[in-house]
């Protein structure tokens, strides 16, 4: 029987003040998964008895007049390259076969920590390459919204299981866009912090100058309760900024009035019309809101993606050395070291992976290095110093999160180029480190949901999720 759960922020509150128990949450959720998973396949694992003992220690604490933290008895899904000890961690990939961390990621840690129930691990494209979730060892990942459809990637699985509502919030990774695209074609809210604010140290690198931790939500304000909890300096990172913002929920209800939103003209171009249209309405809405909006352009946004397929695979090429057959994971015999290396990453990687893995040494390699690797990073500083020119003139900037709804199953696996270019509105925002978030506004003409991308500058989270919370108000019913 459904106990009729809200938001995760009113669930934690019911939990904290005895008015449900975490156990009856937990076990609402499991049996949605149980019914639904099937189809969706957001889970590559499921935690039912890790979470279910969670919970009991979250009730135990509550009965003890003890608080046990904002996220109190609420599930969270972790996209399966999150550390967690003692639990398969498989990137969905053939290679880290039997391996269990033996650590929690940092991010894990402070999700229970704050009292949240980890449900599993959702499935993701292999080593979180792709924007689909078909790149997954273990099979594709469905859209909720629409079974014939992607759910986006490489986060697919956790865009999945909140949009289904198997989990109120969930965990992922964005390396390009890995966050914010499956949010905008599930119609969830994903955020994409400034790199260095959530720390890294426990998620499975695919390329380290760009990957970031970031969460999954129905709203804005559970989004924004969620990334309170895991942001922070974290010594075990040494990319970890500082002083980070925090206590993003106090300031979402503060209003637009007289901030500074532009619209970025690259960004725009080569959209879907229908998502073209959701842009100009949601422009309209933050105009209607009290914002000064106007058009931008961000000239060096037109090279993110040829610069992004550069440096994230050159990355990749050396992060993934390290799965040899030797260490851990999967170990085909060969006749010597060499032939055994061969057949373990033969039979272990898959397709994308392995072509990752290829471009990037080949773009690293003597006599290319400059040509290709150290010319994708000037390109890098261009665009961190147009962005820079904007946020001059601008407080946020605003963008479609993805130039199209949700693409059918397949129909974009055969040309790795048409794929990448579900990514182009999101690249930019990794390549220059600065917070970026997906927010639904509205459908497309198939009735498949859109998002609008908020961008700020970097550490600007605040103004960001104000802008969004704007936003999330306006959406089309």
């Amino acid at each position: 029987m459904s106990i009729g759960l809200g938001t995760a922020r009113e669930t934690a509150g019911a939990v904290r003040r005895g008015e449900l128990t975490a156990r009856q949450v937990v076990e609402e959720h499991l049996e949605r998964i149980a019914v639904g998973d099937g189809e969706v396949h957001a889970f590559n694992l499921v935690l039912a008895d890790e979470a279910r003992a969670a919970a009991d220690a979250v009730d135990h604490r509550v009965a003890a007049g003890e608080d046990p933290g904002p996220l109190a008895g609420v599930p969270v899904a972790l996209k399966d390259n999150l550390c967690t000890r003692g639990v398969p961690t498989t990137c969905s990939s053939r290679i880290l076969e039997g391996w269990r961390p033996p650590y929690d990621a940092t991010v894990v840690e402070r999700v229970a920590a704050a009292g949240g129930v980890v449900v599993g691990k959702t499935n993701l494209d292999e080593f979180a390459m792709g924007s689909s979730t078909e790149n997954s060892a273990f099979g594709p990942t469905r859209n909720p919204r629409d079974f014939t459809r992607v759910p986006g990637g490489s986060s697919g699985g956790s865009a999945a299981a909140v949009a289904a509502g198997m989990a109120p919030l969930a965990l992922g990774s964005d390396t390009g866009g890995s966050i914010r695209q499956p949010a905008a074609l599930c119609g969830v809210v994903g955020v994409k912090p400034t790199y260095g604010v959530v720390s890294r140290y426990g998620l499975i690198a695919f390329a380290s100058s760009l990957d970031q931790v970031g969460p999954f939500a129905a709203t804005v304000a559970d989004a924004a309760l969620l990334l309170d909890v895991i942001a922070g300096h974290d010594p075990a990172d040494s990319t970890s900024v500082p002083n980070p913002p925090a206590g993003l929920l106090a300031h979402l209800g503060d209003g637009i009035e007289g901030l500074r939103v532009g619209v970025v003209r690259e960004l725009t171009e080569g959209v879907d019309p229908d998502v073209a249209r959701r842009l100009q309405e949601a422009g309209d809405a933050l105009a209607g809101a009290g914002a000064k909006v106007d058009e931008v352009s961000v000239p060096a946004t037109i090279h993110g993606l040829p610069a992004y397929y550069l440096i994230a695979p050159a990355e990749a090429s050396s992060n993934l050395a390290r799965y040899d057959g030797v260490r851990y994971g999967l170990r085909v015999d060969g006749n010597d070291i060499g032939a055994m290396y061969g057949a373990t990453r033969a039979a272990g990687f898959g397709p994308e992976v392995k072509r990752r893995i290829m471009l990037g040494t080949y773009a690293l390699s003597a006599g290319y290095y400059d040509a290709y690797y150290g010319q994708a990073q000037r390109v890098r500083t261009l665009i961190i110093a147009d962005f820079e020119a904007a946020y001059a003139s601008f407080d946020v900037l605003v963008s479609p999160t993805s130039p199209t709804t949700a693409f059918p199953l397949g129909s974009k696996s055969e040309n790795p180029l048409a794929m990448y270019l579900s990514d182009v509105c999101t690249i930019p925002s990794n390549l220059a480190g600065h917070p970026a978030m997906s927010v639904p506004f509205g459908t497309g003409d198939d009735g498949l949901p859109v998002g609008v991308q908020v961008m700020a500058p970097s550490l600007g989270e605040p103004v960001m999720f104000r802008v969004a919370a704007a936003l999330e108000k306006a959406a089309p019913a």
